[in-house]
């Protein structure tokens, strides 16, 4: 016969003995159960996502000193002492493109309807490296854009320049909110090139995608030193890109120094094209779309 529901493990049903344990034999669910608190839900949030017996911190250190190492400690198979590489790569990278968010993006809009002509007369597009566009005088102009870019923007500036004005006050914010899906093209194109420089080493994609992942993460953390725009701290983390890189490789690739630059500018060169494009995809969709 079924134990009473009171002396019974809520979770798996398990008869519990007498005296009542605090977990159940079966499946280690507490048995005293009661509606949490909000200590608890921090405790919970703080053990087991940012704590896991130190293993956040510990992979944060890791991955500080010594460039490479973490993927080196997750080929060889030691995986739950550090974060899983996406949870990592998750975890920076959200933080980040919020810190982004709330810094202003990285692109500049100034299209302000006025209400007291029927028209724009000034305003500016700007897209950063990409070009930019906009209105001076009434006169439209266009740099460093595609000419079917350009077309369209003035199309939308003469037939309806209020939408345009009202769609372009949201584009910052819609340009970083896309950019986490556009990692998701990079991570895989960057683990490609990885790849295709080490071709002869016979590794899977999947190890060069555990080394984009590592590197991505520290890429982040690098971007977010960037964003209170001061150069001491800037300068730094701008060197510590490619230094951390090329580090990375040696200890996971290994190789001699000169192929090593080699591979790292073909990887570079590709990795640089595939951003561009993703960036000016995203920022055409952005605005546009």
């Amino acid at each position: 016969m079924d134990a009473p529901a009171s002396r019974a493990c809520a979770n798996c049903g398990r008869a519990l003995p007498e005296p009542r344990p605090h977990f159940c034999p079966a499946c280690g669910q507490e048995t005293r159960i009661e509606p949490p608190t909000l200590r608890e839900f921090a405790q919970q949030f703080g053990g087991a996502y940012l704590s896991t017996e130190g293993a956040l911190w510990r992979t944060l250190v890791l991955l500080l000193r010594r460039p490479g190492e973490l993927t080196v400690q997750y080929l060889a198979g030691r995986r739950r002492h550090y974060v899983l590489p996406l949870r990592l790569y998750l975890t920076i990278s959200v933080l980040t493109l919020l810190l982004v968010r709330a810094a202003g993006g990285p692109m500049t809009v100034n299209l302000v309807p006025d209400a007291q002509a029927p028209a724009l007369r000034t305003g500016r597009i700007n897209l950063q490296v990409l070009g930019n566009a906009g209105l001076k005088d009434g006169h439209f102009y266009c740099r460093r854009l595609p000419d079917w870019v350009c077309q369209r923007l003035k199309r939308r500036l003469d037939v309806d320049p209020q939408a345009l004005a009202l769609q372009a006050a949201g584009f910052k914010d819609r340009f970083t909110s896309n950019l986490g899906g556009g990692m998701f093209v990079l991570l895989p194109a960057f683990a490609l090139w990885m790849k295709l420089a080490y071709f002869n080493r016979r590794r899977r994609y999947t190890e060069h995608l555990v080394f984009a992942l590592h590197v991505h993460a520290f890429w982040f953390l690098a971007l977010a030193l960037t964003l209170p725009d001061r150069p001491w701290l800037t300068i730094p983390a701008s060197i510590a890109v490619p230094w951390h890189t090329f580090l990375a490789m040696r200890r996971v690739y290994g190789g001699r120094r000169w192929p090593r630059l080699l591979r790292g500018a073909l990887v570079a060169f590709l990795y640089g094209i595939t951003l561009v494009a993703m960036l000016t995809g995203n920022a055409l969709w952005s605005l546009l779309m």
